[in-house]
């Protein structure tokens, strides 16, 4: 599909919500795919000819990090069972979420607070199970992090430091690789990083209520403009919200309390999610790729993500390898 509207000409449907993408791949209530729609068998097909070193990077984070999970999600164990040394062994994972490390937020996840689940789809209808064996092609890593230090305006790993929309394509620009519809974008902030170095206690104080702060996309309009006028198939990100954190930093939570419909200006996941339909990756481990990057050859990668298949699930692992 090469005829996106923009998102000033959203909605395309005149059932469906201002500034939602329902109805643009079918009629309202029947798609469960939302961007991921783009990742069609040929740009698949043309996403495979970036392969040219045989490099496999996997960017799952290691599962047990971080730790303490983050927003309250449980800490989950890990047993073996079978007797020590005996003939055969399974793994039973107590308290798993499946939102404690790396993930793929499906659109279960968060509704729009006035409209419900994208494309006007019921809750209990839709499910990660849905996006198994639909996610792959041709990604692109934009390593703001990297390019913000560049430009003598480093990112801070614990404060609601905000990426805008120029930053973004900033980024991209001084990268030189282009974004191309139906790319997962790949953003670097450099946040897992800098966590990884921090103590256990620090990253316990990260893991209580009040306790996080990240750097991320600025919530609103703006960056919901951004992402479907680049006609991304979905966003991976290192950050634990891609989005700047806490919510309300930049617009007080009383704006969406007043009226639901500022939801997106606090939570851009409002938007994402429910009303664009633009699957969001969090905590990727995005740092071996981009050290491969920055050392030549190009941001754009073959992508493969193969979710766990959950009927009606709320997120997963993304299991994703980017292939150079």
């Amino acid at each position: 599909m090469t005829d996106l509207p923009s998102y000033d000409q959203l909605p395309v449907h005149p059932d469906a919500p201002p500034g939602s993408s329902w109805g643009v791949w079918g009629d309202i209530g029947t798609d469960p795919l939302g961007c991921l729609n783009l990742l069609t068998p040929e740009r698949v097909v043309a996403a495979a000819a970036l392969v040219r070193t045989g490099k496999v990077f996997a960017l799952n984070l290691d599962a047990t990090l971080p730790s303490p999970p983050l927003f309250g999600r449980a800490e989950w164990t890990h047993e073996v069972t079978g007797r020590p040394g005996g003939f055969s062994h399974d793994d039973l994972l107590h308290n798993w979420n499946t939102q404690s490390s790396s993930q793929w937020d499906g659109f279960r996840h968060v509704g729009n607070p006035t409209h419900g689940h994208y494309g006007g789809v019921a809750d209990e209808a839709h499910g990660i199970h849905h996006w198994v064996g639909r996610i792959v092609g041709r990604c692109l890593l934009v390593d703001v992090g990297r390019w913000r230090e560049k430009v003598g305006r480093p990112l801070t790993y614990d404060a609601p430091d905000p990426i805008t929309p120029e930053d973004v394509l900033g980024c991209i620009d001084d990268q030189g690789t282009p974004v191309e519809t139906g790319d997962v974008l790949l953003l670097r902030t450099g946040w897992l990083s800098w966590y990884r170095s921090q103590s256990a206690a620090r990253r316990a104080e990260l893991a209580q209520p009040t306790g996080l702060a990240a750097p991320g996309l600025l919530p609103g309009e703006a960056t919901a403009r951004l992402l479907w006028d680049l006609h991304i198939a979905a966003i991976g990100a290192d950050n634990p919200a891609l989005e700047v954190w806490p919510i309300g930093t930049f617009t007080p939570m009383t704006a969406a309390q007043e009226d639901p419909s500022k939801w997106p200006e606090v939570f851009v996941h409002t938007a994402l999610l429910p009303l664009l339909g633009i699957p969001i990756g969090e905590l990727w481990d995005l740092d071996a790729l981009a050290e491969d990057c920055a050392a030549g050859g190009g941001y754009a990668s073959f992508f493969t993500s193969a979710p766990l298949h959950i009927p009606s699930g709320v997120a997963t692992p993304p299991n994703a390898l980017a292939i150079r």
